[in-house]
């Protein structure tokens, strides 16, 4: 016997975007139900992004669930990236007039699971089998079981936020979905530890050891990585020598400020550019990780989700108050727009940045060139800082 429900939005994936979605969709009296695999405990534990362009804080708030951030983010005006030895700073703001918050995703998610609690959201954890059908109908609805019984959820439409490995995107036919990949040949080392950062500030670093990132989630919890290869396992780097490596990376005038101490998580990350084409199919819509994926370079994955999630839920809010498709016909044009350019973005840091290991001595002059020249040219600065703290949604 299969247990049948009905929401105006079903949402495949309780992570950020699809909590956010949901958060939004409620404020304008929108019904959703969020179908999510895994557990709670496992949602909110995943340590990912850190750093938020103004927009995603402008939606966080619109959402209702930035008052802890307002409480608690950092602000930053710049960066420094590092290279021959030296660090050099982009100032965000006299570039741009703009900032950056740096406020975890895991705290994210938290505000946004007890908002969507406060507000009798249903959430639908630890699902098994979640399957969207008829989604290129009027008619589309999931599948999933729960507890060992089948349910049906009928829905006027389907997000599907549910990552890179979920089950939306398969859902669009094979004739239709167009993917576009890099692979990096390298991956993040990450360390996260309750130290004080080394820095006010982040500090991209380009050595010829490999990449390091020295970044933050509070001014008592720092997160580090290291460039290393794809394979490489965590178990085999002891903190000792994860603080070691960092040393031989780290501009000289850095060393002094470094606080080392016990880790509490450790984990490899492959690099990796994904976007799938078109992110609409009949009434099922992909956002965030599950229409793209970008190396963590840029700082722009959880952001680019919230453009989706801006773009998707206005066009939702407009149908349901209207009747009006225009924005749900529009919806794939105009995320796609803003992803590519992210993805440029990203692409440009990650070669900048990094050690390829095939490099030779030709391609190496060209990247400590293109460094070079970023820093004389204030032209080629500002566009680089237009681009991190955020593009426009329009």
């Amino acid at each position: 016997m299969t247990d049948a429900s009905r929401t105006q939005v079903g949402i495949i994936g309780g992570g950020p975007a699809g909590l956010l979605l949901s958060q939004l969709l409620h404020h304008d009296g929108i019904n959703s139900v969020i179908v999510e695999r895994q557990s709670r405990s496992y949602v909110m534990s995943r340590i990912r992004a850190g750093v938020l362009e103004r927009g995603m804080v402008d939606l966080l708030q619109k959402a209702e669930v930035a008052e802890r951030l307002k409480k608690e983010a950092l602000w930053h005006e710049g960066l420094d990236i590092a290279f021959g030895g030296q660090r050099h700073r982009i100032d965000l703001t006299d570039l741009t007039g703009d900032r950056v918050c740096v406020y975890g995703q895991t705290e994210i998610t938290k505000d946004l699971y007890a908002a969507r609690d406060a507000m009798g959201g249903v959430i639908i954890d630890e699902a098994e089998e979640v399957t969207p059908r008829n989604v290129a109908t009027d008619a589309p609805y999931m599948t999933y079981r729960k507890d060992g019984l089948e349910h049906r959820l009928d829905c006027d439409f389907i997000a599907g936020c549910d990552g890179y490995h979920g089950v939306s995107r398969s859902a669009i036919p094979g004739e239709i979905l167009k993917t576009f990949e890099r692979v990096y040949p390298f991956g993040w080392l990450g360390l996260l530890s309750d130290t004080p950062p080394i820095s006010e500030e982040l500090i991209y670093i380009n050595h010829e050891r490999g990449f390091a990132l020295c970044s933050q989630r509070s001014m008592t919890r720092s997160r580090y990585y290291l460039q290393c290869s794809v394979d490489e396992n965590p178990a085999e780097w002891p903190d000792e020598r994860f603080w070691e490596e960092l040393q031989k990376r780290l501009p000289e005038d850095a060393l002094a400020d470094l606080v080392t101490g016990p880790s509490i998580e450790k984990s490899v990350a492959p690099l990796r550019s994904f976007v799938a084409e078109p992110l609409r199919h009949g009434r099922l819509f992909l956002a965030g990780d599950a229409a793209h994926i970008l190396p963590p370079t840029g700082a722009k994955g959880l952001n680019l989700a919230a453009s989706d999630i801006h773009f998707l839920s206005t066009a939702l809010i407009t149908y349901f108050k209207s009747g009006d498709e225009r924005g749900l016909e529009d919806y794939s044009r105009k995320a796609l727009s803003r992803i590519w350019k992210a993805e440029r973005f990203s692409w440009w840091m990650t070669n900048q940045l990094h050690n390829y290991g095939d490099a030779t001595g030709f391609d190496r002059r060209i990247q400590r060139t293109e460094l070079d020249y970023l820093f004389s040219s204030r032209a080629a600065m500002t566009a680089m800082a237009e681009n991190y703290v955020g593009l426009p949604y329009e």
